[in-house]
């Protein structure tokens, strides 16, 4: 009789409590198995972008490789194939992380009622995050709103230590493995994934910009962020594994809240799951938005990175190139897309969960809706964002839009950032600006005046 451990957003081995709570009950049965299980819901899988496909099998192979080739991958129906999975090794329990986000738990409600009807219980342990969501409360017991309270009282409650993986077991093939599936879609580069990459990834970033992290982390051009989020996303790295490392310094005190907001938003999307795909502040729901055959061309303009605003077409096509995208600039496209296009902040969501390699739904959600300014936190609606002033601050030489905006490349230092400005600025093709930013600011404003609440 051995223990199901079926591998949801925790693709890793080391500090993993769900894990160790599967590898107790092997060895409390007495025959010490465990089967690592992935069950592949290959209709969402290609519906994917090329590189969130390559991401995923690349995070399968090491974790695989890590298991001594064991691990087990099951296709179609997520339910069937835990369920097919537990009866073909006699396992009266599945194990799994506790997901809290609106998907993994309709997913695990789904497994929960399949496995019950196989006489088999579904037992879910720990988090995606270093504090479940849900344990931060006011003193009224109601949720938090703001992220600074959240914060001080996150941090307050604090987190256990990263625990190692038990020892004392055996993985087990008690069913076919059908391997993992051939992407689909074709990725621009070969993905780096997996446990070991993802430690490795956090080392070098202790040596390379933590202790800077609050001064450099808003640099567009320069390597002054994790390369985590991937990581995190997959559950390749747990938060418990960074937080341990981190001291009492201004580089690590702001790493260690930008890991609190993440753990803020899964929060908030845990009280309020509708917020997936719905305005957290209702009122915003009313705005006049633009649609149309203009408002869809605008739409794929500002998607293929062919607005006219540099730092905004750099932004959009480093997702493209790369399926990530730098969290300052992630803000600049975000403002533009719902104030200086006036489009519904969904669109914009859409976009980033088919193409980003580290999406993440609470994150993704409340960060576009924070931009957007209905979602939670001080984040009005009348700060809008100056794609061009960003440009000037946060990539000062315009070595970021080179990268990214090839037809920029003869334009030497800032002056990339208004290219129009130049006599050979657009000769390579670049388009001129779609939209006027001070025009289209001004008609965000006026449109926020329509349902300001008196």
């Amino acid at each position: 009789m051995a223990r199901i451990f079926w591998f949801r957003r925790d693709l890793r081995l080391q500090d993993n409590i769900a894990l160790n709570q599967a590898v107790a009950g092997a060895n409390t049965d007495g025959d010490n198995q465990v089967c690592g299980l992935y069950a592949l819901d290959t209709k969402a899988f290609f519906e994917l972008s090329g590189i969130r496909q390559h991401s995923l099998i690349a995070s399968l192979e090491s974790l695989g490789a890590s298991m001594g080739r064991k691990l087990v991958i099951r296709h179609g129906s997520v339910a069937e194939s835990v369920v097919a999975t537990a009866l073909a090794a006699g396992a009266k329990t599945v194990h799994a992380t506790r997901a809290f986000d609106p998907a993994g738990v309709a997913e695990q409600n789904s497994v929960g009622l399949a496995l019950k009807a196989a006489g088999v219980h579904l037992q879910l342990d720990d988090s995606y995050y270093a504090v479940p969501p849900g344990s931060v409360t006011k003193p009224d017991g109601g949720p938090y709103r703001v992220y600074t309270p959240f914060f001080n009282n996150w941090f307050k409650l604090g987190w256990s230590k990263p625990v190692a993986l038990a020892k004392g077991f055996e993985w087990i093939e008690p069913i076919d493995c059908q391997g993992r599936p051939e992407p689909s879609l074709a990725a621009p580069f070969k993905v780096k994934a997996g446990e070991d990459f993802a430690l490795r990834t956090f080392e070098r970033f202790k040596k390379r910009a933590l202790f800077q992290y609050d001064e450099l982390r808003n640099r567009a051009d320069l390597s002054g962020t994790s390369h985590l989020s991937h990581a995190l996303a997959f559950g390749e790295i747990h938060p418990r594994t960074i937080l341990a490392d981190l001291a009492d310094s201004a580089g690590h005190n702001v790493f260690r809240k930008e890991i609190a907001w993440r753990e803020f938003y899964a929060d908030v999307l845990w009280h309020n799951p509708h917020t997936i795909t719905q305005y957290y502040e209702p009122r915003f729901a009313n705005m006049r938005y633009d649609s149309g055959k203009s408002a869809e061309q605008r739409l794929l303009a500002w998607q293929q990175g062919k607005t006219g605003y540099p730092m905004v077409d750099a932004g959009m096509r480093q997702l493209l190139a790369t399926g990530w995208m730098h969290n300052r600039v992630r803000m600049i496209v975000a403002s533009f897309l719902v104030k200086d296009l006036h489009l519904e902040w969904q669109a914009g969501a859409e976009w980033f969960e088919r193409n980003l390699s580290d999406f993440d739904p609470a994150s993704n959600a409340h960060g576009w809706q924070w931009t957007a300014g209905c979602g939670t936190d001080a984040s009005p609606y009348y700060r809008v964002f100056n794609p061009i002033l960003q440009g000037y601050k946060f990539d000062p030489d315009g070595e970021y839009v080179r990268k990214y905006v090839p037809e920029l490349a003869h334009i030497a230092g800032k002056d990339v950032h208004e290219p129009w400005l130049l006599v050979d600025g657009l000769v390579n093709g670049y388009p001129a600006p779609i939209v006027d930013h001070a025009k289209e600011r001004d008609e965000s404003l006026a449109r926020l005046a329509e349902i300001k609440v008196n």
